[in-house]
């Protein structure tokens, strides 16, 4: 159904896989939905979440692989994770349900590897009358010429920036050039929507570009120089959602640093880096916030929410 799986040059992986014909490339997914749940997520921004929430769809596999992932049960580049997928009759009649409880925003999560598939679910919903506002949440290790070609198709992105060490980005998510590439995406993501973001009559976004950056315990001095990056190469006008949430998985308990939860004053060295770079648009968290974001994609609703 996706002629251009046949030669996947979605990411910036370039693996020339040929997925339709079950030649899988890193990310080991093929051509089909790739879609592992499809649920209401509150999110961890205001504008995103609003009083409803976001319907947030959740793709299968990954283009990174970080040891520390929260949604490891699903993202793990192996045949050993939760559910064989769904189809996408099953996906697109949970979409309409959720969207047709009043929920206009439609996020696609961990997409990088998906584009066809969310082109396809996009198309389909337009074809129906509904046009929900599109939010892509990627982990901006994105194809700068494959963004230009979902342009009409996402009004919101929300990118994380995980790393400016070339080497933490080797040792943690197995992506050397992360920095360079991501910081291309995103660069080319405000280019599409500006450092600024709409909101509706209700507050929740209708286009912007958001950047996610997630604290690591231990690894403040990559968190500080991250911020320092996206205000000196971008811009200090973007708009930082700086998470604390990170909680340990079984797959990284015994690892020194990422065994741990953050501590608030690791957190607090980075929350005082957003004013020594100018930014003055965002979010911070609570500490708590880690005992909240931890989903478990056996259930329907992975967020329990």
């Amino acid at each position: 159904m996706f002629d251009e799986l046949t030669d996947c040059m979605l990411c910036p992986r370039e693996c020339h896989a040929d997925r339709v014909n079950g030649k899988p490339g890193y990310c080991k997914s093929d051509d089909g939905s790739n879609i592992g749940s499809v649920c209401i997520h509150m999110g961890e921004e205001p504008v995103i979440c609003g009083e409803k929430g976001i319907c947030n769809v959740f793709f299968t596999h990954c283009n990174l692989q970080c040891i520390y992932c929260q949604n490891f049960q699903i993202s793990c580049n192996s045949i050993n994770m939760v559910g064989t997928g769904l189809q996408f009759s099953d996906a697109m009649d949970k979409i309409i349900k959720i969207l047709d409880k009043g929920i206009n925003l439609l996020g696609f999560v961990s997409p990088s590897h998906c584009i066809p598939q969310i082109k396809y679910i996009i198309e389909k919903l337009r074809n129906t009358g509904r046009n929900p506002v599109i939010v892509y949440n990627s982990n901006a290790y994105d194809k700068v010429d494959t963004l230009k070609n979902i342009e009409e198709y996402v009004d919101v992105y929300l990118p994380d920036f995980k790393y400016s060490d070339k080497q933490l980005a080797k040792e943690l998510s197995d992506v050397p050039d992360y920095p360079e590439k991501a910081i291309a995406a995103i660069k080319e993501m405000v280019r599409q929507k500006g450092t600024s973001i709409r909101l509706n009559e209700h507050k929740q976004v209708e286009s912007g570009v958001i950047i996610r950056h997630l604290v690591l315990p231990g690894y403040v001095d990559n968190s500080v120089n991250a911020l320092k990056i996206l205000s000196e190469e971008i811009s200090p006008l973007l708009h930082i959602s700086l998470m604390s949430q990170y909680f340990p998985t079984p797959n990284v308990k015994n690892n020194l640093n990422l065994g741990r939860k953050l501590n608030p004053d690791e957190y607090q060295m980075v929350v005082e880096a957003l004013d020594l770079y100018g930014f003055h648009r965002g979010w911070i968290q609570d500490m708590e916030s880690s005992e909240h974001y931890k989903p478990d994609f056996d259930n329907e609703h992975p967020f329990n929410e």
